[in-house]
């Protein structure tokens, strides 16, 4: 009998119609959960089924359910769980979708799920453990260019799980303007680009985290990280 294909779960982000075009104006009021459809490409890609996950969710109970988790890209986290003062260049914080990450990875950890955090949700995974922020590094968002344009190189650390994914090194493209400043308990860096910046955390073998975005490159539907993430949610 064929293994079942891992359920992935997928939070994102909430937005009300008026927001957004195409909808009438009699939706205006009305709520939409949206991420980047490229995430859940990403996950059916490497056999997995993406599950979406509102805002609303009972975190305890997805640990339950779920064999893995994506924490995606999106806006900025409050500076207030790490202790800082907000920086002027700061995006507008999502509050309920900080404490449903926040709570989805702790779930997670609790049932032995592994998560996969791209771009914020590398800094998530930060926060969560304890760890701080650099609030504004301009030169990494680069939203001049495709999205899909390889920037910078990334190296990994041999023997880590990265390092096994992608060998050495790789060209990744860059679109966020905050890093991982000061290290949560636990987690350790397996991936920095060539300024030093710190691309790549792990924790264990069940949480993997990149500061690129692997989903939204042409090698996605063969990027290893969406294998490994399928493929670890399937034990």
């Amino acid at each position: 009998m064929a293994t079942r294909p891992p359920l992935i779960g997928l939070p994102g982000r909430r937005k009300r119609a008026l927001e957004m075009s195409g909808f009438p104006e009699v939706f205006d009021d009305r709520d939409v959960d949206l991420y980047f459809a490229d995430y859940a490409r990403g996950v059916m890609e490497a056999g997995g089924i993406p599950v979406h996950l509102p805002i609303e969710v009972d975190p305890a109970v997805v640990g339950e359910r779920l064999d893995g988790i994506v924490l995606p890209g999106g806006t900025d986290i409050d500076p207030i769980r790490y202790g800082a003062e907000p920086h002027p260049e700061l995006l507008t914080p999502e509050q309920e979708r900080d404490d449903l990450e926040l709570g989805l990875l702790s779930a997670a950890m609790d049932a032995d799920i592994p998560v996969l955090g791209i771009c914020r949700g590398i800094q998530v995974i930060n926060v969560h453990q304890g760890g701080t922020l650099h609030q504004h590094v301009p030169e990494h968002g680069r939203f001049d260019l495709p999205i899909d344009t390889a920037i910078h190189q990334v190296s990994f650390v041999e023997g880590s799980i990265l390092g096994e994914l992608y060998g050495p090194s790789a060209q990744v493209n860059s679109l966020h303007h905050q890093t991982v400043d000061q290290l949560g308990r636990d987690l350790t860096v397996t991936a920095k680009s060539d300024d030093g910046a710190i691309e790549g955390l792990e924790m264990g073998d069940l949480v993997v985290a990149v500061q690129w975005h692997p989903e939204m490159m042409p090698t996605r539907p063969t990027d290893p990280i969406f294998g490994w993430l399928v493929e670890r949610a399937r034990r």
